[in-house]
């Protein structure tokens, strides 16, 4: 059985699997720019972010209807309950589908039909979690900060993602004070290809609780030292930050310094359907890569619960699932 875990860094849209891009092309009449499932999984070979990016956005052509992010929430609920995951904060890109014409309530009425019986259906506790994407304006995100305002009851925090060089955190200055007043957290990704600085800006412009990716704050030992100190979580995505050519292979991950410096990693999956892996695939990988001791992988698991934003009730129960188990 695997380790009981949280997962904190999972974009919904980057679960689409090439299987259920085809099918929901073919239900809803979408053309993809491949002949068959293998030649798009030919196609997943990254030279960076950018071309990722290029081709995750259009395939997210196929996703149209509240059943597809429905089908698509729930393939993600199946696979993440057979790994061990107990609760499961996932980013969703409403931009990214209102740009081509699907209203915002067709994304989370959609999402909802799936997670809002999660725990009972699949052992799973999820929130959601908007995110922004930064190569777009801090206009639009308070656009789509606007228009969600009727759902936040569904949604616990906003998020920060795409391109991430030349869009420092400090563009979206507003728009995270403004989903403050809202009651709403924050989590920023920062760190990945962008600069160290990019990370200290979350943390002291958008006033973000936890780092998603976050691996490059090596880089700076005084920020190292705050993170640790203040216990700023960091969101690591092994398998991605190898496909995306950040590292040039798992054996040269930082995670393991980043755990015996103190730093409060956790393990995730980022986009599991490009990126070779879901969430225990990503913990075996990095195990074998590092060779991480038995009290490596339970801090992980215990990193993983003390980060998210579940209620302190049922962060003891999952916490007491670690403590039970056998490493």
């Amino acid at each position: 059985m695997p380790v009981p875990k949280a997962e904190l860094h999972l974009h919904i849209e980057g679960t689409l699997e090439p299987e259920l891009a085809f099918a929901l092309a073919e239900r809803n009449g979408a053309e993809l720019p491949f002949a068959s499932v293998d030649e798009l999984h030919h196609a997943y070979k990254f030279e960076d972010l950018q071309s990722f990016l290029d081709l995750y956005y259009r395939l997210t052509d196929v996703l149209r209807v509240e059943r597809d992010f429905t089908e698509l929430a729930e393939a993600y609920l199946v696979r993440a309950s057979a790994a061990g995951v107990r609760h499961a904060e996932i980013f969703f890109d409403p931009q990214a589908h209102t740009a081509r014409g699907v209203p915002f309530a067709t994304v989370i009425d959609g999402l909802w039909a799936a997670l809002r019986d999660s725990e009972r259906r699949y052992g799973i506790t999820t929130k959601l979690i908007m995110c922004f994407l930064r190569d777009l304006s801090a206009e639009s995100a308070l656009e789509m900060l606007s228009a969600a305002e009727p759902y936040l009851d569904r949604i616990v925090a906003v998020g920060l993602d795409s391109a991430e060089v030349g869009h420092p955190p400090a563009k979206f200055a507003a728009v995270y004070a403004r989903a403050r007043e809202l009651g709403l957290r924050a989590v920023a990704h920062a760190g990945e290809e962008g600069p160290a600085s990019y990370v200290a800006e979350a943390l002291d412009v958008l006033r973000v609780e936890r780092i998603d990716h976050g691996i490059r704050v090596l880089e700076d030992p005084e920020l190292v030292a705050r993170l640790v100190r203040e216990r700023i979580p960091l969101t690591v995505c092994p398998f991605s930050n190898v496909r995306l050519r950040v590292i040039d292979k798992l054996a040269d991950h930082p995670l393991r310094k980043m755990l015996d410096l103190g730093l409060v990693a956790t393990v995730n999956s980022d986009d599991p359907a490009y990126f070779g892996g879901y969430v225990q695939e990503n913990l075996d990988g990095i195990q074998d890569a590092l060779n991480l001791t038995a009290d490596h992988l339970r801090t992980l698991a215990r990193n993983s619960f003390e980060a998210s934003f579940i209620d302190e009730p049922t962060r003891a129960r999952y916490l007491g699932e670690v403590d039970a188990y056998h490493f």
